[in-house]
């Protein structure tokens, strides 16, 4: 816990300006083919989801056939990330909560993009600060690329990784899937907590 409170900490100086840099340049260019380019609750069929083998906090192997069964919400992004991914979790853990009883109908996925440092122990504490029924997932670099490219997730250390000081550039979406594993919308960074409750509440 004290090493998360001094991270986020020594990153808040700069996480405006790296939020920035996501949003423009070269990253709003490789950005255009991600699902973004629809409505910030798109709808329809889309190439949305697919095989994937990952291993969740407990070390429990997870694969695209374990998203069947119960509505999903996926957020990919890692630990370390400054700003947009614990504000994306605490979302779903805050829209989650307004749906009282009705939310064990749905399995919350966090999705890291940085095997590097994201170890099962590390995802594992990591996800202690959001909703109790979130499984984090994390694995081998081939592992997490298949995944990322299975959700058209764009994501990319911005220094070698080999250096351990690094931020990555990436996808910041909310992916809710079907009880079949079929894409049904997804929620922007702008999405409120209000707005994913709602959606949430319309397809319980």
């Amino acid at each position: 816990m004290v090493r998360m409170i001094l991270f986020f900490a020594f990153v808040a100086a700069i996480s405006v300006a790296t939020f920035a840099g996501l949003l423009g340049g070269q990253f709003a260019s490789r950005f255009a083919k991600e699902p973004q380019q629809q409505a910030v609750e798109g709808e329809g069929v889309v190439l949305i989801g697919g095989p994937f083998t990952l291993t969740d906090q407990r070390g429990n192997t997870v694969t695209e056939a374990d998203l069947r069964g119960h509505w999903s919400i996926l957020y990919f992004g890692y630990t370390y990330c400054p700003d947009v991914c614990p504000v994306a979790l605490q979302n779903v853990t805050l829209a989650l909560e307004k749906l009282g009883s009705r939310a064990n109908r749905v399995v919350p996925y966090f999705i890291s993009i940085d095997p590097w440092r994201d170890t099962q122990e590390v995802m594992a504490e990591y996800a202690a600060y959001f909703h109790p029924s979130l499984l984090a997932l994390t694995g081998t670099p081939a592992q997490v690329a298949k995944a990322a490219a299975s959700f058209r997730v764009y994501y990319s250390p911005t220094s070698r990784p080999e250096t351990n000081d690094y931020t990555v550039d990436h996808t910041s979406i909310l992916y809710l899937m079907a009880p079949d594993g079929s894409y049904v919308t997804h929620f922007s960074h702008a999405t409120t907590v209000e707005e994913i409750a709602t959606r949430l509440a319309e397809v319980l």
